[in-house]
């Protein structure tokens, strides 16, 4: 065989081994196992965890809600091998933990959801009242309200006095559960409680801490309650780290974080002869509604009540990194496949790193959405998304093919209608851009919708024409409005998010591309009205 022949199959070979080794090396590096101290062994139980006795597809919104007994058997059951007590929120539909506690032999800090409506707050105090009167080896303190005050919904004055109430009627310790703020900005709940029950998310504070300094943030904050307001004591009730969700500064929700902050808090409070409560049990996926993708991810245990190594044993942050190699690896050779054979160097070097890319960018979006999505409308968004950037994957395999037969064929009927994915590409990045701006706290970054795309039309811009001139292509007015929403968001977004979010300049660098990619593109398609006649069959494309 001539060099000359040889050369491209040798390149070809060598960027496949290339490819193949980036894309085995990217998944695993998601997702591979992390050894820490353990927290929990089959002799060492934990204090405390908050409880919530729903179904993965449950809520406490739902009407009729029905809680099953077998499901909080069992959940107790689990529970009872790695920790000594639960904490509960409410007392409606829950009549049955505190038997079911004495049978796993776990103690309960018994809580009455507080609210506006007084005749649900007397319901579930009354009901706190008669079961810890019921229950006295079982409930070790009764808690009275949970976050009632940053709702804003009683007053300092009320809550002290329907704390007083319940103190007169119970044998057991009587607390108030709220963020630590909130104990300062009302002090007369103090004096009216037996130990003040402080949550501590670093997470969630208004300075969200990152992993390296969220312990140091609890410590602080603990030995300063612990100063203030001796000689009471101090429960931290909540406590914990999300496993999934969008990042904060430098506040990352991961399995291995979580690990890392529970392991080393239970470590730190045990050391210091610390009561805390860990938040949560159970992910709960009805807190994705209200709080985004990171809300259902604070559990020990997934919804499923699987295990998600938090408490003991090796972490992954992708237990599932296989599957995803597996379904990239099909799509890239689906894009080879597409391509055919390839005779020239460049196409021979490119293309399966091209097929590499996308199928990367589309196998994280697809993890990034299977935690995200909640209802309808957000799957139909990630179908939506995924079909994109396959046909975007498509288009640039047939642009590096040798477009002969069917090949060729396709590749003008892509051609054809790239500016519809151009089109595409930015109305979602649009649409994600005005959300990150005017609505971020709880939505996700989907930098990986875009890369491929972006890259794609600003190394090979189209074709944008007025609709009236080229029906088959996206209307230049439209494109040039998209460019605009994307670009002119990057900045404030980076405001919001604060320069230290690495997730936050990840999107900010593909909206700059895409905004790049779309302007290119505008301006091709202004440059072909002036030399090309409006009959023309195919939209103008740029050189490359």
């Amino acid at each position: 065989m001539p060099a000359t022949s040889r050369s491209p199959v040798v390149l070809y070979l060598f960027s496949c081994l290339i490819a193949l080794i980036a894309l085995s090396g990217y998944w695993y590096w998601l997702g591979k196992p992390v050894v820490l101290p353990d927290a929990a062994t089959p002799t060492h139980k934990l204090q405390c965890a908050s409880y919530t006795p729903f179904d993965k597809d449950q809520s406490p919104f739902d009407q009729p809600l029905t809680l099953r007994p077998a499901r909080m058997d069992a959940d107790l059951a689990l529970l009872a091998t790695r920790f000594e007590c639960i904490r509960t929120y409410s007392m409606t539909g829950l009549e049955a933990i505190p038997e079911l506690a004495r049978k796993h032999g776990l103690k309960v800090m018994l809580g009455a959801w507080v609210n506006a409506n007084p005749e649900d707050t007397a319901k579930e105090v009354k009901a706190l009242i008669a079961t810890a009167n019921a229950y006295p080896d079982v409930v070790t303190a009764v808690i009275v309200g949970n976050e009632a005050l940053l709702r804003k919904e009683v007053t300092g004055a009320q809550l002290a006095k329907l704390i007083r109430q319940v103190k007169a009627q119970v044998k057991q310790p009587v607390t108030y559960a709220d963020v630590w703020e909130y104990w300062l900005q009302y002090p007369e709940i103090a004096p009216a409680v037996d130990f003040l029950t402080i949550h501590l998310l670093p997470y969630w504070e208004d300075d969200p801490k990152g992993i390296d300094e969220a312990l140091a943030h609890v410590a602080q904050i603990r030995q300063t309650f612990g100063s203030t307001f001796a000689p009471k004591d101090i429960l931290i009730g909540e406590t914990g780290w999300p496993s999934e969700g969008r990042q904060r500064e430098t506040a990352l929700p991961s399995r291995v974080n979580e690990a890392k902050f529970i392991r080393s808090f239970v470590a730190m409070a045990e050391q210091n002869g610390w009561h805390y409560n860990l938040i949560e049990a159970f992910d709960q996926p009805w807190k994705r509604e209200a709080e985004g993708a990171v809300g259902g991810y604070w559990g020990l245990f997934d919804a499923d009540r699987q295990e998600k190594g938090v408490l003991a044993g090796p972490v992954s942050n992708l237990p599932y990194w296989g599957f995803w190699l597996a379904v990239s690896g099909v799509i890239s050779l689906a894009t080879l496949a597409l391509a055919g054979q390839v005779t020239r160097a460049r196409s021979a070097l490119i293309l399966p790193l091209l097929a590499v890319f996308g199928a990367g960018c589309i196998g994280t979006w697809g993890e990034l959405a299977r935690v995200t999505s909640r209802f309808a409308g957000e799957y139909l968004w990630a179908v939506s998304l995924t079909v994109l950037n396959l046909l975007v994957l498509a288009h640039a395999a047939l642009t590096l093919s040798e477009r002969s037969g069917w090949r060729g064929r396709a590749f003008t009927w892509f051609e054809s209608r790239a500016a519809w994915w151009l089109g595409a590409a930015g109305f979602a990045g649009a649409v994600m851009m005005l959300a990150m701006v005017f609505d971020p706290r709880y939505r996700s970054f989907a930098t990986a919708t875009l890369w491929l795309p972006a890259l794609l039309y600003l190394v090979r811009p189209v074709s944008v024409r007025p609709v009236l001139v080229m029906p088959v292509n996206a209307p230049r007015r439209e494109i040039g409005l998209l460019a605009f929403i994307v670009g002119a968001g990057i900045v404030p977004q980076l405001f919001r998010e604060g320069l230290s979010n690495p997730q936050a300049w990840a999107w900010a660098v593909v909206s700059a591309l895409m905004t790049l990619a779309l302007w290119r593109s505008m301006n091709v398609g202004a440059r072909s009205q002036d030399v090309q006649p409006s009959t023309s069959p195919l939209p103008a494309r740029a050189n490359g």
